[in-house]
């Protein structure tokens, strides 16, 4: 019997941490207090606002549901017992404590012949791309731990990026550009873009920018093949170039220490910073596309705040290759070193949270996140390497946005749905929350002199080039036709000269004449 009780009390115990789990989570999604509807005096209104308060409040309730069911996975980070530091923590220690699935995450893929290595990953991180600077690309399913498709191009490549899904990418090579699809067909040869030493894919707007050794920027629609832009920076060769996802600018750091932020329908630059003494080594965008890394040759990495164009921190060290990761990690790398920046008190103030160090003697070239895993991707001159870094993913995906475990079907579907969202090149822009406001009138400028004088000049040269129609005999005589342009002149001059009239001083009252002419001024009769 006392079995019985102890099982009898302990469900609505359950049930009791459940509703209260429920109530903080509506609460979250709650458009704040209920307002007070005893106070009015019409019924109608009351009652539709009395609705209202209840569609609210459903509306969060099946919000708190969908995440407490459909969400169940919490971001987390590395935290260390009392003086123990979370940057000396190794990555053995890491993969003895973590499940099998995580630590099969962990490897080095050591492949000397055709580094250093370039990384790239989907969106939803399922697959991965890795050229070698000697040639070398392959195609991996990072689910499976299987290698697609791997191909040998027998030239330079220089950096490799996928385009709107995983069946095509691009890839730098030592003349051209090259589009692939995964089975490593040949699908284009880009010649318009020259040698190009980086490629960054606009995903909304189906663009590919490109930035070759002459300094040239170029974007393709890869849609419909069409050329949109090709500026030129005028700031020299630069191999450094990101997207910022926020609003899909371009941003080139350039070796006089100078940051350029580009859109296609601007010949010259929205924004020019200059952010270090010396050359731009490495940049990189914050998810939210408000926050910027630079690296430069001083031994300076510098966080930027893009809404006002001002350094919120400074970090000491030097850095080849900078990335951020979905919840906000930093991963910088120089030599065969790599460090990872974490900002866990939410006060933008970035500190040292995790340190690796890969086989000595091997030199990184490039750090990027795996999406949706808390894994950090290290291309370096001997092969590619793997490590976990705890908290860097996002915990939960979005099948609508992007799916690790998409069918053929789905990605059909999204690529369709995604083509008729393409969104144009005007709308790039610094601040794309101005699409779809309404400009404020402005108020008509005055034109100069200069201005009127054109305008007239212009009127006149129109009036005088006027065609005349022949007419019958003796209305036609070039003096008749003289006199006739004569005064279409004089009728065109007229406005100007009125307008002009009209801006005269008028004398009035207040003026003051002299006291010879004062006498003659007519004087208002008293009433």
């Amino acid at each position: 019997m006392v079995v019985k009780v102890d099982n009898t009390e302990s469900i609505p115990a359950t049930d009791e941490v459940i509703s209260e789990e429920m109530d903080m989570k509506k609460k979250k999604y709650l458009r704040g207090e209920a307002a007070n509807l005893k106070d009015l005096k019409d019924k109608k209104l009351q009652g539709q606002l009395a609705v209202q308060e209840e569609l609210f409040g459903k509306s969060a309730a099946a919000a708190a549901k969908a995440e407490k069911w459909l969400m169940p996975s919490e971001g987390g980070y590395l935290e260390g017992d009392g003086i123990e530091k979370t940057w000396r923590i190794k990555q053995d220690a890491i993969a003895s404590e973590v499940d099998i699935l995580s630590s099969r995450k962990q490897f080095d893929i050591v492949l000397p012949d055709f580094g250093p290595y370039t990384l790239e990953f989907t969106p939803s991180g399922r697959y991965m791309a890795a050229a070698g600077r000697k040639g070398h690309i392959a195609i991996v399913d990072m689910k499976n731990m299987s290698a697609i498709k791997e191909l040998q191009v027998r030239e330079t490549v220089r950096d490799v990026v996928f385009l709107h899904n995983e069946l095509f990418f691009a890839a730098a090579q030592k003349k051209y550009p090259y589009i692939y699809n995964r089975e490593g067909t040949e699908l284009h040869c880009m010649k318009e873009h020259g040698a190009v030493l980086k490629l960054q894919f606009l995903r909304n707007h189906f663009l590919l920018a490109s930035i070759n050794k002459f300094g040239q920027l170029h974007y393709q629609d890869v849609t419909t093949g069409q050329m949109v832009a090709n500026v030129r920076t005028g700031l020299g060769r630069t191999d450094v170039m990101q997207v910022n996802p926020f609003n899909g600018v371009v941003a080139v750091g350039h070796s006089g220490g100078t940051v350029s932020m580009w859109k296609p329908t601007s010949a010259a630059p929205l924004v020019k910073m200059l952010c270090h003494p010396g050359p731009v080594t490495a940049l990189a965008f914050h998810p939210n596309g408000h926050l910027m890394a630079t690296a430069g040759m001083e031994r300076k990495i510098k966080i930027w705040d893009l809404r006002k164009f001002e350094v919120l921190q400074t970090l000491t060290g030097h850095c080849k290759s900078l990335d951020f990761s979905q919840k906000g990690l930093l991963a910088t790398a120089t030599g065969s070193f790599v460090q990872v920046y974490g900002d866990l008190s939410g006060s933008q103030n970035y500190s040292r949270y995790m340190t690796h160090s890969v086989a000595k003697g091997y030199q990184v070239k490039k750090v990027t996140f795996r999406p949706y895993e808390d894994v950090l991707g290290i291309g370096h001159s001997m092969g590619w390497s793997s490590i976990l870094i705890p908290g860097s993913g996002e915990p939960n995906f979005d099948s609508w946005v992007a799916n690790p475990f998409e069918t053929s079907k789905q990605r059909r579907e999204k690529e369709i749905r995604s083509l008729l969202d393409k969104l144009p090149p005007e709308t790039i822009m610094l601040d794309p929350t101005k699409i779809g406001s309404v400009r404020p009138e402005r108020k008509k400028e005055k034109p100069s002199k200069e201005d009127r004088e054109a305008e007239m000049e212009a009127a006149i040269e129109e009036a005088k080039n006027i065609h005349m129609k022949k007419k019958t005999k003796g209305r036609s005589k070039p003096s008749k036709i003289a006199k006739k342009k004569q005064e279409a002149v004089e009728k065109a001059k007229k406005p100007f000269l009125e307008q002009h009239a009209n801006k005269k001083r008028k004398p009035t009252e207040e003026t003051q004449l002299p006291k010879s002419l004062e006498r003659f001024v007519r004087k208002k009769v008293a009433a």
